[in-house]
C-alpha cells in the first residue's frame, strides 16, 4: 500500500500537457475541481472522467499509475459511501431496512456520486504533478499570487513550502517502505491483531520516521544556507514563464466542457 502512493511524482516526457504552461495546469486543475462539485447528471460524470482519460493518453502516462494513485483512498471511498448510504434520509421507498439502519436510494446515489467525485479529484490531481516539474510548480504557484505581495504576504516562501513538502511526499513514502521492512525483518508484526495493537504497532515505525523527517529538513536548511538563500527578493529565474497557442487552446476546450456540462445541467434530465 505504501509503495501505491503517487502524489508528487514527476514523469519526464514531451507531450502536449508536460510542454504547457503550469500556470495554466494549476489554474485549470483548481477549475476542474469545482467544476466536478457542479456536475447534477451522469452525462457530465461522462464528459468528466473523458477528459481525464484522453489527458492521460496525451500525456502517455501508464493508466497503472491511475490504480496507484486510487489504491490508498479505496477505505476512505467505502468509509464515506457507506455513511452516505445509512445515515441519508430521502422520501422515497427505502431500498433496505433492518433495526436502525435505512437505505434510501438518495442515499445510494449521493454514496455514487461522492465516490466519483473523490476519484476524479485525486486523479486529476496527480495528473499535475505527473506533468509538471516541482521547480515549475513553485514558480507557477509564485506568479499567480504575486498581488499578494503588495499586502506584504510571503508569496515566494510560501510557494517554496508547497513545492517542497510536494517533493517530499515520495521521499518520505520510499523512507516509511523501508522502515517497515527493517522492523519486519526484526521480528515485528504490524499486520495482524485487533486495531490497537496495529496502532501499537506504528509506534516503531513512526518514530524513525519523524526522526528522519527532521534530519532531512535540517539537512535542506543547511544546504539552502549554505547557497546564500534569503528568499525571493532580488532572485531571477533561467526560464521566464510565458503563455502560449498551446495554453490558449487548452483554457478555450476546458471552457468548453464547462459549457457543456452547464448546458446539461440545465436541460438534460438529472439520471443520478
Amino acid at each position: 500500500m505504501i509503495k501505491d502512493i503517487t502524489i508528487g511524482q514527476y514523469f519526464p516526457g514531451k507531450s502536449v500537457l508536460h510542454r504547457t504552461d503550469p500556470r495554466m495546469k494549476l489554474i485549470l486543475t483548481v477549475f476542474y475541481i469545482v467544476l466536478l462539485f457542479l456536475i447534477q447528471n451522469i452525462l457530465g460524470y461522462i464528459i468528466a472522467i473523458g477528459f481525464l482519460v484522453v489527458a492521460y493518453i496525451i500525456a502517455k502516462i501508464p493508466f497503472k499509475m491511475v490504480l496507484k494513485s486510487i489504491k490508498p483512498i479505496i477505505p476512505i471511498i467505502i468509509f464515506t459511501a457507506i455513511l452516505n448510504m445509512f445515515f441519508i434520509e430521502g422520501e422515497s421507498e427505502p431500498l433496505f431496512e433492518w433495526w436502525i439502519f435505512r437505505i434510501a436510494p438518495e442515499g445510494v446515489k449521493l454514496a455514487v456520486t461522492m465516490a466519483i467525485r473523490v476519484v476524479c479529484l485525486i486523479v486529476g490531481a496527480s495528473l499535475l504533478t505527473y506533468t509538471t516539474l516541482p521547480i515549475s510548480l513553485t514558480d507557477a504557484i509564485e506568479d499567480l499570487l504575486g498581488p499578494l505581495k503588495k499586502l506584504k504576504f510571503p508569496v515566494h516562501e510560501l510557494a517554496m513550502m508547497m513545492s517542497i513538502a510536494l517533493r517530499f511526499i515520495p521521499t518520505l513514502v520510499e523512507e516509511t517502505d523501508k522502515i517497515m521492512a527493517a522492523q519486519k525483518a526484526r521480528g515485528a508484526d504490524l499486520e495482524s491483531g485487533n486495531l490497537m495493537q496495529r496502532a501499537k504497532a506504528l509506534v516503531p515505525i513512526l518514530i524513525p520516521l519523524f526522526i528522519s523527517a527532521f534530519r532531512r529538513a535540517e539537512e535542506l536548511a543547511l544546504a539552502m544556507e549554505a547557497r546564500c538563500y534569503h528568499g525571493g527578493e532580488n532572485r531571477t529565474r533561467l526560464k521566464q514563464l510565458h503563455y502560449t497557442k498551446l495554453d490558449v487552446f487548452a483554457f478555450l476546450l476546458f471552457v468548453l466542457m464547462l459549457v457543456g456540462i452547464i448546458l446539461l445541467n440545465l436541460y438534460a434530465p438529472v439520471l443520478i
